[in-house]
């Protein structure tokens, strides 16, 4: 069965991310509307390069999102950071966080060659894990991916 979703790009001001950031709130998860708040008060608009944000939508409802920053937390140009992955709990389990991921990861590479990420719930490890992250266990990540592109083996 062919999916039934899209994936483009989005902004922070995007209507439908405050249905998101409420039910991530009801999840105990913060990050949604803290992409919200970040976006509104410019501290991170995903426009530098090689950073997007992405929202899947299912019949034409905005159902996840996705985005890609340079990290944060290191000085390094060519090290990105996977953020703010959610998808609503109803259309989990369809492939909507795998294709935002990968579309995410896809033209990743240049500016970045490598992606970390940090979660906290084994689920979202597994999920990573099978996306070919490895868990790092670093003070400021959790997972990572090495990515190959041109100039890289």
């Amino acid at each position: 069965m062919a999916a039934s979703f899209r994936i483009e790009p989005i902004d922070g001001g995007h209507p439908g991310l405050t249905a998101l950031a409420e039910e991530a709130l009801s999840e105990g998860f913060r990050f949604v509307e803290r992409l919200i708040a970040d976006w509104h008060s410019g501290s991170n608009r995903f426009a530098r390069p090689g950073e997007r944000l992405l929202g899947a939508f299912w019949s034409g409802e905005l159902v996840g999102v996705c985005g890609l920053n340079r990290d944060p937390y290191t000085d390094r140009h060519d090290v990105g950071r996977l953020r703010h992955l959610y998808v609503r709990k109803a259309d989990r389990h369809r492939g909507i966080g795998a294709a935002l991921v990968q579309q995410l990861l896809k033209g990743a590479s240049p500016p970045f060659a490598l992606i970390r990420l940090r979660t906290n719930t084994t689920e979202a490890a597994a999920f990573y894990e099978r996306l070919g992250f490895r868990a790092v266990g670093e003070r400021t990540a959790t997972h990572a991916k090495a990515l190959v592109g041109p100039g890289r083996a």
